[in-house]
């Protein structure tokens, strides 16, 4: 398998397990509807953990943008690779999203909440205010790339199979400390390839996209994700 490919599969299987069970908690008459915070934040855990186990020794799961420009940009990833992986990932958000979508196509028009239909597939914050949303989304995912890098080199388990449940684990900490403020996208293909599907599918009572905002879980991931692997290999030196 072509590794561009494996990340179009990773990438589904995200979104499709972690705005699965983000619209499972929102919209209305799901069996999981309001079941909460801590839900949402195990679920993006084990939606990370499965890509790795499925595809990471195929292309090593970045499965987010960050993840792929910040190696890049440390001399640790082909800037000619860098194209056709976050293609892959695009690919991939879209139709994990569009996946998510026809799961609970019923729900749709039974939730009148209009955001509520958005947050099942982008993410939209709590307090908008999109220099300090900007700042929480940096600061999350330099967390991200640091604790990635930091487990794959520094952990005997890295050369395990619990790898990806450690990655998990990252994601599901940074989604409980840091995530209440944007509901932590930490990844630019997460929530721009939804928000895609989102304006272009047919789903009852949506409203706009939010492409007003949508900049903000897009160059954050990307500055802070940079940031998180530059101060890693200059502490390392790895």
């Amino acid at each position: 398998m072509k590794p561009w490919v494996a990340e179009i599969i990773g990438t589904a299987m995200l979104i499709l397990f972690g705005d699965g069970v983000v619209a499972g908690v929102l919209l209305k008459k799901s069996k999981a509807e309001n079941s909460g915070w801590i839900v949402i934040t195990i679920g993006w855990g084990l939606a990370v953990a499965i890509p790795v186990y499925a595809v990471g020794r195929i292309s090593g799961a970045h499965i987010n943008p960050a993840v792929t420009i910040a190696l890049a940009v440390a001399g640790k990833f082909p800037w000619s690779e860098v194209p056709k992986y976050i293609g892959g990932q695009m690919a991939g958000g879209f139709l994990g999203a569009v996946l998510v979508w026809l799961t609970y196509l019923p729900h749709w028009s039974e939730t009148e909440d209009a955001q509520r239909k958005l947050m099942a597939f982008s993410t939209v914050p709590a307090i908008r205010r999109p220099p300090m949303n900007f700042l929480t989304e940096a600061i999350g995912t330099f967390v991200l790339i640091f604790g990635l890098l930091a487990i794959s080199a520094n952990n005997p388990a890295a050369q395990s199979g619990l790898t990806p449940l450690l990655v998990g684990l990252l994601v599901l900490a940074i989604g409980l400390s840091l995530g209440g403020p944007t509901g932590y996208a930490i990844n630019p293909a997460r929530d721009l390839a939804p928000r895609i599907a989102h304006a272009l599918l047919p789903i009852e009572g949506k409203e706009g996209s939010d492409w007003g905002y949508a900049w903000v879980p897009i160059l954050g991931p990307i500055v802070g994700g940079i940031a998180g692997g530059l101060t890693y290999y200059a502490l390392f030196n790895k």
